[in-house]
């Protein structure tokens, strides 16, 4: 599959890499199309890797990961083009965190909204599914990096496109438990779980960590 990744930073490296050994053809993307980043990760990555501007990678893509930070979410999804999305898998991996008040980081967005939600509004024709925010980037690459139980959850309105992703993420990113949170507005709850995400890193002193929902035999 062609595959086209909005974003440079180690979510994106991380997601893309995954993506590549995988045996998948992957265009990074960002602001400008000899962007140093993409252009070291392609270096690594070999022949299957490609860069190009956010607008490049999103028209290569059959399914289009968006793992900006936060901030600039909505800045790559306009550059990407919505008409180069529609009606393609938009995977949202983001998270609305603002640092502009320093450490720990709060949220731009919040409780009647998500970033998840402004992606699929900024792309109407795509089939945007939240998916693998509330957990490290090396971790949602491979589950199995924790021994046991533990989960990962999907929202988006598009029934198939769920069904798809959590395909991608049992198959070849080790999830045994997907939990569909139902439309797009289950986003809110993912992206608003980051602040305690955040205080679990700082006791734990680690980000290989993840929760488990538990229910009555």
């Amino acid at each position: 599959m062609k595959i086209g990744i909005l974003g440079t930073g180690m979510v994106g490296n991380t997601i893309a890499s995954k993506l590549v050994a995988l045996g998948h053809e992957v265009m990074m993307g960002s602001r400008t199309a000899n962007n140093e980043k993409a252009q070291a990760w392609v270096a690594q990555a070999g022949a299957r890797a490609h860069a190009g501007t956010f607008a490049h990678a999103a028209a290569f893509g059959e399914m289009i990961w968006v793992c900006t930070a936060g901030a600039g979410t909505l800045e790559a999804v306009h550059a990407a083009g919505p008409a180069n999305l529609d009606g393609k898998i938009v995977v949202d991996v983001t998270n609305p965190l603002d640092f502009s008040r320093g450490m720990p980081p709060r949220l731009s967005v919040v409780n009647d909204d998500s970033l998840g939600e402004q992606v699929q509004r900024a792309a109407p024709g795509a089939r945007v599914v939240k998916g693998l925010n509330t957990i490290n980037c090396n971790l949602m690459v491979d589950a199995t990096r924790i021994a046991g139980d533990h989960d990962t959850f999907v929202a988006g309105n598009d029934a198939e496109a769920k069904a798809r992703v959590t395909e991608i993420l049992r198959r070849d990113f080790g999830w045994r438990h997907v939990v569909d949170l139902g439309d797009i507005t289950g986003a809110r709850a993912t992206e608003m779980y980051l602040p305690l995400w955040l205080r679990l890193y700082g006791a734990l002193g680690s980000a290989d960590f993840n929760v488990h929902v538990v229910r009555p035999a």
